[in-house]
């Protein structure tokens, strides 16, 4: 296991540096209730007696249950300041003025909420003179599992480079509540949605391959297509003229 105790010290410095640099007096993250949103804010926190948090129900069931629950014993284990700021009636209506469900399906409809709440933290951050802490993990990144301009946008991510096995050792040795720990990985942009299923692989699989350089032939070959169809998410929008940073890539709807 990693000398979590170092990567607490290391991480909570770089928090400080940037926060320092910004010349912005506080952060304020998503709190999700799940695995990254708590150890984003627990390292926030550390870092920065003015963080918030924003738990940001969005339509789902599990956003205002088990979602919400986790979120607040996570803060309260933290000592993290909470806001709830409900977008369930504000997506409504930009579905509404989009023409209504039936228009927008599929990831249409679910990436809305991500989007939303990005929003409502820029929104506080420019108000409050904050930054927005970033909440994804490496494996996430690698597969292309964030919403642009969503979960994909922030100032800032102290655990960008963490595997999920890495997340869930550092949320142990931080004593992070278990209930966090123990449930199923899940965006909760719909009703029983979880990450693997929708994936179609496990993160034991993505993170065997991106720790260890090998997985089972059938998980790689998931990983590997999701890799490379999602790599123009992984980088800035294309310009005109910028021929070498561009080249690589094709630009694609999602």
């Amino acid at each position: 296991m990693r000398d979590y105790a170092r990567e607490m010290a290391g991480r909570t410095a770089f928090i400080k540096d940037v926060l320092a640099s910004s010349g912005a007096k506080g952060l304020v993250f998503a709190n999700s209730g799940g695995k990254d949103c708590v150890l984003a804010g627990a390292l926030c926190k550390a870092a920065c007696e003015d963080t918030v948090g924003l738990i940001m129900p969005c339509g789902t069931k599990a956003n205002y249950g088990r979602d919400m629950e986790d979120g607040l014993k996570a803060a309260a284990r933290f000592g993290i300041e909470t806001r709830v700021v409900d977008l369930t009636a504000a997506k409504d209506e930009v579905v509404k003025a989009l023409g209504g469900a039936d228009r927008l399906k599929g990831l249409a409809s679910a990436n809305i909420a991500p989007r939303l709440r990005m929003t409502a933290m820029y929104a506080v951050a420019n108000g409050e003179g904050r930054l927005v802490c970033g909440t994804g993990n490496r494996s996430e990144r690698y597969m292309g599992y964030f919403t642009m301009w969503g979960d994909g946008a922030y100032d800032f991510n102290p655990i960008g480079d963490l595997t999920v096995t890495e997340v869930y050792e550092f949320l142990r040795f931080l004593n992070a509540p278990a209930s966090v720990i123990d449930k199923p990985p899940s965006a909760g942009l719909y009703e029983g949605q979880t990450d693997e299923g929708e994936m179609g692989v496990t993160y034991a699989s993505i993170d065997a391959l991106l720790l260890n350089g090998a997985t089972d032939e059938a998980s790689q070959r998931i990983i590997a297509g999701r890799h490379a169809s999602s790599g123009h998410k992984r980088r800035m929008p294309l310009i005109y003229g910028n021929l070498a940073e561009n080249q690589l890539y094709h630009y694609r709807k999602d």
